[in-house]
């Protein structure tokens, strides 16, 4: 397996509170099962903070306001679940920060599994997406982007991402439909 899809935030905290974010569930419940029978390792990774706020940095009032609405972000609560099917042989990681990657084992999981691209999906495009994404590159993997799989509150931000900042970087942005194209790698 060298191919991996990472799913970040679809967790029912935030679908169920930013509108924005439930109209990325449908494609992304459609290729699930694609993927999986492409041999494609899925990961899902959800976002919460401790309810003693243990993990919040200091002097950072967005994580301060995320940690303030209870239980859509705190750790074990019904709003950090996981909002799409989730089977047997995905992984699960748990994050604190935008990038999936940041004080995660997903590295470590990807390693393992000799993973040597990802796709990336989930919300926001300008927070967790941008930030797993470059994150990834950093680390050598070769990166893609579910421009229909990813969703922001601000749709012009979305667009300029997925157009102009993600194929600059060498990032190819497809749709859920048109991927994974064949075999994995």
């Amino acid at each position: 397996m060298t191919i991996a899809l990472i799913i970040g935030d679809l967790q029912r905290g935030i679908t169920g509170n930013y509108p924005f974010a439930k109209q990325v569930l449908p494609p992304l419940t459609a290729l699930l099962p694609r993927a999986r029978a492409a041999g494609t390792l899925v990961v899902f990774v959800h976002f919460a903070l401790r309810g003693n706020g243990a993990d919040l940095p200091p002097g950072n009032a967005l994580f301060k306001t995320f940690h303030e609405s209870g239980d859509t972000f705190h750790e074990g609560s019904a709003g950090t679940g996981i909002d799409l099917p989730v089977a047997g042989e995905d992984v699960i990681v748990l994050k604190r920060r935008a990038s999936a990657f940041a004080g995660t084992d997903l590295d470590l999981v990807l390693r393992a599994r000799g993973v040597d691209t990802v796709a990336i999906a989930g919300v926001a495009t300008s927070a967790m997406v941008t930030a797993t994404a470059y994150d990834a590159a950093d680390r050598g993997y070769h990166v893609t982007v579910l421009r229909d799989g990813c969703a922001d509150g601000d749709e012009a931000i979305h667009d300029f991402l997925l157009d102009r900042v993600f194929p600059s970087r060498g990032f190819e942005v497809v749709s859920c439909e048109d991927w994974p194209s064949g075999s994995p790698r």
